[in-house]
């Protein structure tokens, strides 16, 4: 009966605990979402739209990661490639790391403080991740030339339609 159990509530775990796609696919921020806040490494508050702003007029790939995250690790590589081979347009990265500490090591500990970095310091259950239906990190989302959502929904820097879509918005 244990072992039943226990089977039981390793389904359980590992059924709540996969990647689902969205069901919805965005192409839009509702208002909401673009007042959250975030904070860079000096520990400046800015809001979403504050960075869409700033890249207001190119094609923008949002990556989202945490230092204490395996796939994200196992992703990093091929992010910076993928970030090397698209020198034309900007990166931002946005930190689940529990803890402005974390973000600080993280950054340091993986030479990632030449970046564009921020963290959610509202933590992983905010206004902005709830709307764009955060359920697992790594995530990537392109965003185009008028802050448009152009690529909701990618897992991996090597995910074939996140270079499709940053080829397309390019041309």
């Amino acid at each position: 009966m244990k072992k039943l159990f226990l089977l039981f509530m390793i389904g359980i775990f590992g059924l709540s605990c996969s990647q689902q796609a969205p069901e919805v696919l965005k192409t839009s921020f509702s208002k909401k979402a673009l007042l959250q806040k975030v904070e860079n490494e000096d520990g400046k508050t800015v809001t979403i739209q504050q960075i869409l702003d700033q890249h207001k007029g190119k094609v923008l790939v949002l990556d989202f990661w945490a230092g204490w995250c395996r796939d994200c690790l196992k992703a990093l590589p091929k992010a910076k490639e993928l970030e090397d081979n698209n020198k034309n347009i900007d990166f931002v990265f946005l930190s689940l790391d529990r803890s402005k500490e974390g973000f600080e090591k993280s950054l340091e500990k993986f030479e990632m403080k030449d970046k564009e970095n921020y963290w959610f310091a509202s933590g992983w259950k905010n206004d902005f991740n709830n709307y764009i239906d955060l359920n697992w990190i790594p995530r990537y989302m392109v965003i185009d030339q008028k802050s448009a959502i152009a690529k909701y929904y990618a897992i991996s820097p090597e995910d074939p339609d996140l270079q499709a879509t940053i080829d397309k918005l390019l041309k």
